[in-house]
């Protein structure tokens, strides 16, 4: 029975120091083909180091990342910049997660597939300088400092050569010298240190202003201070005030609810137009794109387009929430229809990822950048079906 035993026992090892070499005969064959010397590098193998859309730093669609405001002789087209500045609303904040949440709603994205059927055209591929410009330092403790602070990171980035001047001739939308940038909010209060660096330039613009809320207020009850009196709803009234903005601006979208009739006649007399929410359902996208080309004509106009103008079922990280939105298709092929107005630069204001779900806010945002981009560099809206023809090869 014990020579029975070791006869057994020795059975088992050899079988079982059989079996290892069998695996370990296998693993060398997988790795003789998959593996080289330890001399071979990674470039050598694989080639250039690209980001995965979930990999990679962040910047808005992987495009190139500098950080602007102290390297003085990067030169651009078109800027990226994020203003994460929320210490200025009325109701939930959450807005300086803005500029990382939409850049983390781009990582799809990327230049080297930047083409859209409804555009017809990939904005990276038109020769121009697109890069990221980074988060501008915005002091969290103190607003008046923090308003300081984007108006002269603004105002350092707009007076930079352009890259590529001559890309710029012959289209409406650039005639002038200056670079454009979009900016990444924050909440609508960076938009006063924009228009007060814009005047420098340009003088008084007028403004396409998507929106459910009017932000054309005087004030906000409870201010006692000066500086109490800047906030998301009021920095249209001030930049008025200012000479900022013509008697030429319209508002998109407007549903929220109101003071009264007051509140309608104080916005009429801070020079906006005014296109409802439910407007859409009765004039239709043509005649919503027909009304703002008529106001704005060819004088220099900026766009700023706060996400809460969509309905909050389709993007629910805002502050400010209201029903009965526009979906973000009609929004879309309203920026469409604005392509070739002489713009001097946009904004997207508002996303606070908090109470987003699945980042469906994230994304929307930075799809609409990328129209943004499209548009600065149209000088018409694309044709209907312009993108979709397809030839056919005769028989």
């Amino acid at each position: 029975m014990t020579t029975m035993f070791k006869h057994s026992t020795f059975l088992s090892i050899t079988i079982f120091g059989g079996l290892l070499l069998l695996f370990a005969l296998a693993a060398k064959a997988h790795d003789s083909s998959t593996s080289t010397s330890t001399s071979t590098t990674w470039l050598e193998k694989y080639g250039s180091q690209i980001d995965q859309p979930f990999s990679g730093p962040l910047s808005f669609s992987h495009i190139p990342y500098t950080r602007c405001l102290e390297n003085e002789e990067t030169k651009f087209d078109i800027a990226i910049l994020g203003m994460p500045f929320d210490t200025a609303v009325t109701y939930r904040p959450g807005a300086r997660f803005g500029p990382y949440a939409i850049r983390s709603g781009s990582r799809r994205q990327r230049e080297s597939r930047g083409y859209t059927m409804s555009w017809a055209k990939d904005p990276y591929a038109e020769g121009v300088e697109i890069i990221d410009c980074g988060d501008v330092p915005v002091n969290p403790f103190d607003n008046a400092l923090a308003i300081d602070q984007m108006e002269v990171a603004y105002s350092t980035l707009l007076n930079r050569p352009l890259a590529t001047p001559e890309k710029a001739k012959g289209i409406p939308s650039t005639t002038h010298p200056h670079p454009r940038i979009i900016s990444l909010g924050g909440d609508h209060t960076i938009v006063l240190p924009i228009l007060r660096a814009l005047n420098k330039v340009h003088g008084p613009v007028s403004v396409i202003h998507f929106d459910a809320h009017l932000d054309t207020w005087r004030d906000y009850p409870g201010g006692i201070t000066n500086q109490s009196r800047v906030t998301h709803g009021t920095f249209f009234a001030i930049a008025q005030d200012e000479g900022l903005i013509s008697n030429t601006s319209i508002h998109a979208g407007i549903r929220c609810k109101l003071g009264g009739e007051e509140d309608l006649r104080n916005d009429e007399n801070v020079g906006f137009q005014l296109i409802s929410g439910d407007d859409i359902d009765d004039l239709g996208i043509p005649e919503v794109v027909r009304l703002i080309r008529n106001r704005i004509g060819d004088s220099p106009v900026y766009l700023s387009l706060d996400i809460d103008v969509i309905d909050p079922g389709l993007a629910p990280a805002t502050g400010t929430p209201e029903a009965g939105g526009w979906t973000t298709r009609e929004v879309k092929r309203i920026l469409r229809g604005l392509a070739g107005l002489n713009f001097v630069g946009a904004d997207i204001v508002e996303v606070a990822p908090a109470y987003d779900n699945a980042e469906v806010t994230g994304i929307a945002a930075a799809d609409l950048v990328h129209d943004f981009l499209s548009m600065f560099l149209s000088d018409h809206p694309p044709t209907k079906r312009e993108a979709r023809r397809i030839q056919k090869d005769e028989l």
